[in-house]
């Protein structure tokens, strides 16, 4: 009885929206008194500790599950994810998915300063994998090289090994694919120039060259796609 008090200092004093429950069940994490992978107690010990009804603690631990927070196990419990996801971010955006101009400034937003860090992290592995990508455009017919065009942002985003970042910014460039799959007229030539110049900058590790060069593509792409709305 200790320990579970210990585990959670301050239960809930009343009945509380499944919401406050799951902020609860994360401050776990923030706390750290528990580390992501480990098991969370049992829900009888859970309605115990916080002083909820089970259809309350059910609900706010469905929701967590949804987000990719937490994982159960059949028969063994219910744990907290290993990494982040991108399904917290994602989730969020489905909400504003019609708002492409805050989208796009998201993702200006959080890829320029990852960019700046992976000038300083990138591997060598990691840069033949971009310059593989930038072929592949270079060599796609009929402008058909929106997959290499996303995998080109993601290698970028996966060196800096922060998967926080790396979830913010997969929910923003699939956000954004759906966007890109509308526009009708590409320019493979500007979009091979750019990412050329962004690779040449991640290559000689600088990261002031490399926040310059993403900047002038994800600013031709957003006058772009926001010119491209208003004439439809």
């Amino acid at each position: 009885m200790n320990e579970k008090a210990n585990l959670i200092d301050n239960p809930l004093s009343r009945k509380t929206l499944s919401k406050q429950v799951e902020e609860r069940i994360v401050d776990l994490l923030l706390s750290n008194k528990l580390k992501p992978g480990d098991k969370l107690p049992p829900e009888m010990d859970l309605i115990e500790m916080l002083g909820v009804s089970r259809p309350v603690l059910r609900e706010a631990m469905s929701s967590l599950e949804s987000l990719g927070v937490i994982r159960r196990k059949a028969r063994d419990g219910t744990y907290f994810a290993e990494k982040i996801g991108f399904k917290p971010f994602s989730t969020m955006l489905s909400i504003v998915n019609d708002n492409i101009e805050a989208i796009i400034e998201a993702r200006m937003t959080v890829e320029l300063g990852i960019v700046t860090l992976a000038a300083e992290k990138i591997s060598e592995t990691d840069l033949l994998r971009l310059k593989e990508t930038i072929e592949s455009i270079r060599c796609s017919e009929d402008n058909n090289y929106g997959e290499a065009d996303i995998n080109f942002h993601q290698i970028i985003a996966s060196s800096v090994e922060n998967p926080i970042l790396q979830g913010m910014i997969d929910s923003l460039i699939l956000t954004h694919a759906k966007v890109n799959a509308q526009i009708p007229h590409r320019e493979k030539e500007k979009t091979v120039a750019h990412h050329e110049a962004i690779y040449d900058a991640l290559e000689q590790r600088n990261p002031e060259a490399s926040f310059r060069q993403m900047y002038k593509h994800l600013d031709f792409v957003r006058d772009k796609i926001l010119n491209q709305r208003e004439q439809n």
